[in-house]
């Protein structure tokens, strides 16, 4: 299992319900993918204008055919307009 961590900062004047009522399409169509074990978003408790997915994928290659998918390539680029800054990580559990 891969899990997947993308924080992002909103940019000056977005607000978050902007934000939400975009990324809500994103993670409805996700939600329904081959290979998506969980796909939700966070509200940091100190500063709501960082919002992080949190994501659980059965492999690396259902992460890249997600990163493939109508819905990522039609909205993701929507929700890149509305942040300052964006950090992806990918991590394996170590045993």
């Amino acid at each position: 299992m891969i899990k997947v961590v993308c924080k992002a900062k909103l940019k000056q004047g977005v607000t978050v319900e902007e934000y939400l009522k975009i990324a809500r399409e994103v993670i409805s169509e996700t939600r329904k993918e081959k290979g998506c074990i969980t796909y939700t978003i966070h509200e940091d408790i100190h500063d709501p204008t960082i919002l992080t997915m949190l994501e659980e994928w059965v492999n690396e290659e259902a992460i890249n055919q997600h990163n493939q998918s109508e819905h990522v390539l039609k909205i993701v680029p929507e929700l890149r307009k509305l942040r300052e800054s964006t950090e992806i990580n990918l991590y394996r559990e170590v045993e």
